[in-house]
């Protein structure tokens, strides 16, 4: 995420779908502000490419959608609109919907130094709002490192750690994925 736009409307959701559909950069919405969101680093690109593809043919044959980037989610308990790097909805209502997502049970987000505090803070506690979602997946990009969050009892969500010779485990959509072909064509440094 970027640094906030100068405000030259009231940003309700419905003026902030407007003005977005006619911008060339992409904006997340928060609570009546817009940020723009930064480029993306190769390895960036490399790991959804990975998640996004191993998902769809995991998926292939159910009415499960993955979407990557390009695709808005909306918060609308906490009054935002996010652009996740990777997300799964099975949601009927979702897929009859042409631009905006709104139950996901899986979203991904890769970490990036400029990104990690507010995946994990603020972002995540807008998703935590979603009653769908049953993991949030957290993918470091400088070492084979991924975080799943899941839903528990009541408001608790239990993190799920896993390396490079672990599964990543996603019961919500009855899944197992080795990590290591997460991270497939991504050279860590030394």
């Amino acid at each position: 995420m970027g640094n906030a736009q100068e405000k030259t409307v009231d940003f309700s959701p419905e003026n902030y779908l407007h003005w977005e559909a006619e911008q060339t950069e992409r904006h997340e919405y928060l609570n009546g502000e817009v940020f723009a969101m930064t480029g993306a680093s190769t390895v960036h690109n490399v790991i959804c490419l990975n998640l996004a593809t191993l998902l769809k043919n995991a998926l292939r044959g159910r009415p499960c959608r993955v979407y990557m980037e390009g695709v808005k989610l909306r918060v609308e308990a906490a009054n935002c609109f996010f652009y996740p790097d990777v997300m799964v909805t099975c949601s009927s209502r979702d897929r009859a919907e042409p631009l905006v997502q709104a139950e996901p049970s899986v979203v991904v987000e890769v970490l990036s130094e400029s990104t990690a505090e507010y995946d994990l803070g603020a972002k995540f506690d807008a998703y935590r709002q979603l009653p769908s979602l049953q993991e949030y997946v957290v993918v470091a990009q400088d070492r084979p490192h991924v975080s799943v969050y899941r839903r528990g009892e009541g408001v608790e969500w239990i993190l799920h750690p896993c390396g490079r010779g672990d599964s990543l485990h996603l019961p919500s959509l009855s899944l197992d994925m080795p990590v290591a072909a997460v991270y497939d064509d991504v050279d860590f440094p030394a």
